[in-house]
């Protein structure tokens, strides 16, 4: 949305100056309007005269949203209209950004727009599926069941994306020990021998001669290695934004060992219970389909819901594309078919998410179990790795004066 500058008059005559972003200018005047304000200049900001906002992710999550529809359908429930139902939420929200959000719907709600397009104009707060849906409730008078349907949807999500956050804490923090193991003994222990090792006339081992040349590298030259980290992940940030980069990433996340298989049944997860959502709250399959395409953050797949759509259209069933893809596993495209041919689309989407559902947990799961004794291992070899290196000259040493004092010189352990 583009950013806007405005000065409006209050109630009391006094002059107010402040920013806004919206779709236009138009919807800047009737903003101030309904919050009381009497516009007197608005005014398009230059891309250099707007605030610098850096997120690194949508502040509003899954489980915001799944909170969200669930207090907005029980409160419907309950028989209040809408208007009430959002100045409930407002108070009952506590991510500031959606309150925000929830607040600004109230406020074009009240001037007469429909709900999902006063949602629809809060940027990529509200996602395009719970949009779309309201508005289909909105427009059947079911509002209530989409709501329903909405929270189930999002609740599943949530509870998807905590599965694996959870799976991957444990590894991950494993990981993180080990590289700060690894940085203290080549930045701290090693070099403390190093200084021994120097004064000792004797032949160094191989191993022994890389660590300490390696050990002298980080301690004096950190600011390369930090430099060259540095480059690497910007350069790898600023090619997984282009195109080629996209694609690269998105065909490396579906082919990992592990991770991949992961990867694809979340996929299938999150495609059959968007596609079979939308289905049954009456919207049309091609435009569900765009729709599903929209939650989908791994391009090939985005790419390749996009070509289905375009041969759905063309009156082709949508197994056959899913098929050809060679992308989702047998068990989709076929339950798919049954689901076209028994005129059950809905209910077959819905088992293969539930299916996968549980798929996605046992193989995170497996995941897990096998990535953390591979870390284990890994950990030990390095450090084990380390500490021989260290060992081979000490050990070399004692065999020395052990040879000294048995060859008969009785001095030669003394001096």
């Amino acid at each position: 949305m583009a950013g806007y500058s405005y000065i409006a008059i209050d109630a009391n005559g006094k002059a107010k100056k402040g920013k806004m972003e919206a779709p236009n200018e138009e919807r800047v005047f009737h903003t101030l309007r309904a919050d009381g304000f009497v516009p007197v200049n608005i005014k398009q900001l230059g891309i250099f005269q707007r605030d610098i906002k850096i997120q690194l992710s949508n502040p509003v999550k899954s489980r915001d949203l799944s909170i969200f529809t669930r207090q907005f359908t029980s409160i419907l429930h309950a028989g209040v209209p809408i208007v009430s139902a959002l100045e409930m939420l407002v108070d009952q929200t506590e991510n500031k950004t959606l309150k925000k959000a929830v607040e600004s719907t109230l406020r074009l709600v009240e001037r007469g727009e429909h709900l999902a397009d006063a949602m629809r104009s809060q940027g990529k707060i509200f996602p395009p599926i719970l949009i779309n849906m309201i508005e289909a409730g909105e427009a059947s008078g079911s509002l209530e069941i989409s709501l329903e349907q909405m929270a189930i949807h999002f609740e599943k999500e949530a509870k998807l994306k905590a599965l694996l956050r959870k799976a991957m804490v444990y590894p991950a923090m494993i990981g993180i020990i080990s590289v700060a193991v690894i940085v203290i003994m080549v930045a701290f222990v090693i070099p403390s021998f190093m200084k021994m090792f120097l004064e000792m006339d004797m032949e160094m081992p191989a191993a022994t001669k890389t660590i300490m040349a390696v050990s002298n590298f980080v301690v004096n030259r950190w600011y390369i290695i930090v430099g060259a980290i540095a480059a690497i992940v910007i350069g790898v940030t600023l090619f997984k934004r282009t195109y080629s980069g996209e694609v690269f990433f998105a065909k490396l996340g579906l082919k990992l060992p592990l991770i991949g298989k992961v990867r694809i049944k979340t996929v299938c997860a999150r495609f059959t219970r968007t596609l079979g959502t939308l289905l049954a709250a009456g919207i049309p399959l091609i435009e569900a389909i765009d729709i599903t395409a929209r939650t989908i953050d791994n391009i090939i797949i985005k790419k390749m819901l996009h070509d289905s759509k375009e041969e759905v259209a063309r009156g082709i069933p949508l197994s056959v594309p899913i098929r050809a893809s060679g992308i989702f596993p047998p068990l989709v495209y076929h339950m798919i078919k049954i689901g076209e041919d028994t005129g059950s689309m809905e209910q077959m989407l819905t088992k293969i998410a539930d299916y996968y559902d549980e798929e996605v947990e046992i193989s995170t799961q497996s995941m897990s179990a096998a990535l953390e004794p591979a870390i284990i291992i890994v950990l030990a070899v390095v450090i084990g790795g380390l500490v021989l290196a260290i060992l081979q000259p000490m050990l070399s040493m004692y065999e020395q004066l052990d040879t000294s004092v048995l060859g008969g010189d009785p001095g030669a352990g003394l001096n």
